[in-house]
């Protein structure tokens, strides 16, 4: 059975879309740490264990995600993208990506926001427009 990132990189489920390639897909968090914060995942690997990757996937992994976190650099004011990877929520190897003003905006231990879903497409259009441009 297909997790359920896998259903939203598919589109089975909606998301709202930061960035895609052929192997992967940035989507934004539904209860983001900060506005922006984005998920990255591969599409065909449902690992997961992000060391438990084959080296080729791992890498493109981080080569992908390190392009989506200048994206969202560009796109929303932050002093930071931090990242962090934990993958104990979805059985799927996802990396965080979180807009940062300080240390205390990656604590998973806080409440998560509630944001408008009108903010989070606003949100997704301007860091996906800042991705294409690094493309």
């Amino acid at each position: 059975m297909a997790t359920i990132f896998t259903r939203i990189a598919k589109g089975e489920i909606p998301s709202f879309k930061v960035a895609e390639s052929g192997d992967y897909y940035a989507f934004l968090d539904i209860s983001p740490m900060a506005p922006g914060h984005t998920l990255v995942i591969p599409k065909n690997v449902e690992n997961d264990y992000i060391f438990a990757l084959e080296p080729d996937v791992y890498a493109g992994l981080w080569d992908f995600a390190s392009k989506v976190a200048k994206a969202i650099g560009k796109a929303l004011p932050c002093k930071r993208v931090g990242v962090a990877v934990l993958g104990m929520e979805v059985p799927h190897t996802h990396i965080h990506l979180v807009p940062l003003q300080s240390e205390a905006d990656m604590d998973f231990r806080k409440p998560k926001l509630s944001l408008p879903k009108e903010e989070m497409a606003q949100i997704a259009a301007k860091i996906n427009a800042e991705y294409e441009k690094l493309k």
